[in-house]
């Protein structure tokens, strides 16, 4: 036999859960998508969208350079270093065409090849010794 249950709160009746309307105004916002490593920013002026790319300090952890390296630059190794943060962290932002995929990869201390571990697909390389990283934009 199961003991009847103490009732709090008053008289026992059932409490009414009143909705408060609150009126919010909204502010058109950009498209952004965002993954975790991943942040894209389409930009209505210009045609272009801002991605974002973050390398995580445990997948670098004592790197002194990362460049990211891709279509986008034509693969070469210098021309987008990442900034670092305080946090360990690489980042950088880059402004790419939307409507295309982007093959890259990270270069670590230009010596290690790193892929994106967010990235939205992965391809092999044309080398066929490893995979690259694609970002849809």
């Amino acid at each position: 036999m199961r003991k009847p249950q103490k009732e709090k709160g008053g008289t026992g009746k059932a409490k009414t859960a009143q909705k408060t309307a609150t009126t919010k105004k909204r502010v058109p916002k950009k498209a952004t998508t965002t993954s975790v490593g991943i942040k894209k920013e389409y930009l209505k002026k210009g045609n272009m969208c801002k991605v974002t790319f973050r390398l995580p300090k445990i997948a670098a952890p004592n790197a002194k350079t990362v460049c990211i390296v891709g279509e986008f630059n034509n693969w070469n190794i210098y021309a987008n270093p990442m900034k670092r943060l305080r946090s360990g962290e690489f980042t950088i932002t880059l402004e790419l065409e939307p409507g295309k995929e982007y093959q890259f990869r990270y270069l670590i201390d230009e010596c290690t090849w790193e892929n994106d571990w967010n990235a939205d697909k992965y391809v092999t390389s044309p080398y066929g010794d490893s995979d690259n990283s694609v970002v849809v934009v």
